[in-house]
């Protein structure tokens, strides 16, 4: 049975969805204004339904084109990750790989697996981004990453996670602090401090706030900053407090102690759901479980 669109039609007509009109979608693929038209025209031929609303200087999707923009968008990452499969099939591996860290973990924990996976595959070139635990599920679940760092909080669906590390939360003071010399601090202790905070989409900041909803306490919030040397010398300085993984404290001037209970997160290495794993993936997902 034929089908009636092909992948260049929906891939036309996600350029125009995406593009606002005809005219931009042309553009954006080196078309003309008419073999973009003439296309969409033949889709909805075929398909015999209108797909969009035209007005005289700008178009909109009808019900049935905006029940076609998730199933187009489907099939064409479908189409990519069959084309990659095929690819490497004959040996042409993807030759880079896009991977989110959040901010706390790129400058502590991920350099030495980094380093190592590049000193395996030279060939392989890396790019990494950092942002906060909920911006990097998103870009995740939207294909503009290949792989992320998440934290197991429940709110990372639509992904696969492999679990990596689970690392306790600390709160960290200055060394003459009267809290350093505890052996734990309770929420109501930390939350009677002020606060040196991330700004929100950090899981940092999520879990504060989680900690505060749970105590039914008031965070003190005297600075916020995503900046971890900023929040450390805000901290040495004896203007606020602030909650770190351990291994992120560890200098002289600071000390971690840990909440009373303790507090871990669980940190998985996560991709897009049923998405296919290009070989130069795999490897990566292979070392870093490898070496956790």
């Amino acid at each position: 049975m034929a089908l009636p669109f092909d992948l260049r039609s929906l891939s036309v007509f996600l350029a125009v969805v995406d593009h606002g009109g005809f005219s931009a979608a042309a553009r954006s693929l080196h078309l003309a204004q008419s073999a973009v038209s003439q296309t969409i025209a033949n889709l909805e031929h075929r398909l015999d339904l209108a797909l969009f609303h035209r007005h005289e200087r700008r178009i909109a999707l009808t019900a049935e084109g905006e029940a076609l923009v998730g199933h187009a968008r489907d099939l064409l990452a479908r189409a990519d990750a069959a084309h990659l499969a095929m690819r490497e099939l004959n040996e042409l591996v993807k030759g880079e790989l896009r991977i989110g860290i959040p901010s706390m973990l790129g400058s502590y924990y991920f350099p030495p697996l980094l380093m190592g996976f590049k000193a395996r595959h030279p060939g392989i070139r890396l790019t990494v981004v950092e942002a906060g635990a909920r911006r990097l599920q998103g870009l995740i679940a939207d294909g503009e990453l290949d792989l992320g760092v998440v934290i197991d909080d429940g709110a990372s669906r639509h992904l696969t996670r492999q679990p990596l590390a689970r690392e306790e939360m600390v709160v960290c003071v200055p060394r003459d602090h009267p809290l350093a010399g505890r052996s734990g601090i309770t929420p109501e202790a930390f939350f009677a401090e002020p606060l040196v905070v991330f700004q929100d989409g950090y899981f940092h900041r999520e879990f504060i706030d989680a900690l505060a909803r749970e105590t039914g306490a008031d965070a003190q919030v005297a600075f916020e900053s995503n900046l971890i040397p900023l929040t450390k010398a805000i901290v040495r300085q004896g203007f606020g407090i602030t909650t770190f993984l351990r291994r992120v404290v560890e200098e002289p001037e600071l000390a971690a102690v840990s909440f009373d209970p303790p507090a871990w997160l669980s940190l998985s290495l996560a991709w897009k759901e049923s998405a296919y794993l290009s070989r130069a993936e795999r490897a990566f997902v292979d070392f870093a479980l490898a070496h956790r």
